[in-house]
């Protein structure tokens, strides 16, 4: 179930908001709950019950954890619950590429291949490992006291608005909110229009864009040009930013609805000046993630800068690994842990003494050639794909671009760049912010509703409707 599909917006929300505030105050995380583990048991019947039972047992290993007086016997404790939470992430999101490159090496010297079972790969499951090793390495720090109930505990994994994809939402940052929290008119309005905002980028601008970036990188290296490779990888461009944003805030959204305030995940990220300032506004929960857990313990900036530039090029590494179970998921890693380098060592400098215009179209042009190896799992196809973005061959088409498309690409453009002026800027805080004590809110709520509508009957003329951080 995704929430830009009609059993969602239709049914399944209306009822849970229904069922929500109709429930006293000492009912609501039930309620949050079970319709929880319904919404993730709609798309992965097959896991649910593995997760809850993975999922307690940590649980009860992180309590006894913190009840230990002895360091080493938190220790132990701690890499227990390491090893459940890495060990479910392997197997069901790894073992398949160990096993493949294991026989792949085998069949190259001609040694008998291991035989394998391929595991289904339950959705969100990069997201639900990272949300419950954050709570057992926090705890192990003392920088939160681990909740009591198991069924909070569930809540604060399973919450649907963040579980498929995101954002990342540490434990002590909506500790408080799971125990108590406030939801009103005010909040139930300011949540919905959020929602829409998200639902209007995912529907309007990704879905559009997405179905043009699949036409063209279903194309034959013969029948690709730079025309279309480089219409091709800019839909994909501004489709993953608007797809993933979009699910943002719609998660943003529904929290607010029933009185959690979720951190932000996305700040204009093809704004930035840099690959540095990009990874700062992409995906943010996940940078923080890896910066906190990874990056610091590894030494941080306190290390000698070929350390340093080992530890930042590692890190990324393990993000493009942490995307997907392919290659191409880790040259795309190498490739920003590369430019993250290079900005230490020089980029940076370079950058800063330039104008602000030339510097974010030199970063965007980055960002968009690594999307080319995010995009397309076989690398000879990539590298086709380069050639054909700098070949500079071009090629009358009889297929112009669709109306719909230009419109779409016309949006993406408009509010991916919006914010490069200081009017931009506060065109998209007037966007976002909305003030109920004054007359902009009935406009703003008015443009929500008619915006919603529009997209209720988009959803219903096409069936072209993925999230492409679903598989991550």
């Amino acid at each position: 179930m995704v929430f830009s599909s009609i059993t969602f917006l239709l049914y399944f929300f209306p009822l849970f908001l229904f069922t929500y505030y109709l429930a006293g105050e000492k009912y609501k995380n039930a309620v949050i709950l079970v319709f929880s583990l319904f919404f993730y048991s709609w798309g992965a019947p097959r896991f649910v019950f593995v997760l809850l039972l993975l999922t307690g047992i940590d649980f009860y290993v992180v309590r006894s954890m913190v009840q230990q007086t002895e360091v080493k016997k938190r220790k132990l404790l701690l890499a227990l619950s390491i090893c459940i939470n890495m060990g479910l992430l392997f197997y069901f999101k790894y073992s398949n590429f160990f096993v493949d490159n294991v026989n792949a090496a085998f069949g190259s010297i001609g040694m008998h291949q291991l035989s394998w079972v391929k595991v289904v790969l339950p959705i969100g499951i990069s997201f639900f490992t990272f949300e419950t090793l954050t709570y057992s390495i926090d705890a192990y720090r003392g920088i939160i006291k681990p909740l009591n109930r198991l069924a909070d505990y569930y809540l604060y994994i399973f919450l649907f608005p963040k579980l498929i994809a995101g954002p990342i939402v540490r434990f002590n940052l909506i500790e408080d909110q799971i125990r108590q929290r406030h939801a009103n008119d005010d909040a139930f309005i300011l949540g919905f229009y959020r929602f829409v905002i998200g639902l209007s980028k995912k529907i309007l601008i990704a879905n559009t864009l997405g179905a043009e970036a699949d036409r063209v990188f279903g194309l034959s290296a013969l029948q690709l040009d730079s025309g279309q490779a480089w219409i091709g990888i800019l839909a994909y461009t501004f489709q993953i930013y608007f797809d993933f944003s979009g699910y943002s805030d719609m998660a943003l959204g529904i929290g607010r609805m029933i009185g959690f305030r979720f951190p932000e995940n996305f700040d204009n990220p093809y704004n930035s000046a840099s690959i540095t300032e990009f990874w700062r506004r992409w995906h943010m929960t996940l940078g923080m993630w890896m910066r906190e857990y990874l990056y610091i313990p590894l030494g941080g900036n306190k290390v000698s800068p070929t350390r340093l530039y080992f530890n930042l090029w590692v890190v990324f590494l393990l993000s493009g690994l942490w995307h997907g179970a392919s290659w191409n998921f880790v040259a795309w890693g190498a490739f920003h842990g590369t430019f993250l380098v290079l900005d230490r060592i020089f980029l940076l400098k370079v950058l800063e003494r330039t104008w602000k215009i030339p510097a974010v179209i030199i970063t965007f042009f980055i960002v968009v050639n690594g999307w080319v190896l995010f995009r397309i799992e076989d690398f000879s196809k990539a590298g086709n794909f380069f050639k054909a973005l700098y070949s500079f061959h071009f090629v009358p088409q009889a297929r112009g671009l669709e109306g719909e498309t230009v419109f779409a690409f016309g949006l993406a453009t408009l509010f991916s760049f919006l914010c490069l002026t200081k009017w931009g800027r506060r065109v998209q805080d007037r966007m976002y912010d909305l003030k109920l004590e004054n007359h902009r809110a009935a406009l703003q709520t008015s443009v929500a509703v008619i915006l919603f509508v529009l997209c209720l009957s988009w959803i219903t003329t096409t069936g072209f409707n993925p999230f492409i951080y679903y598989r991550f």
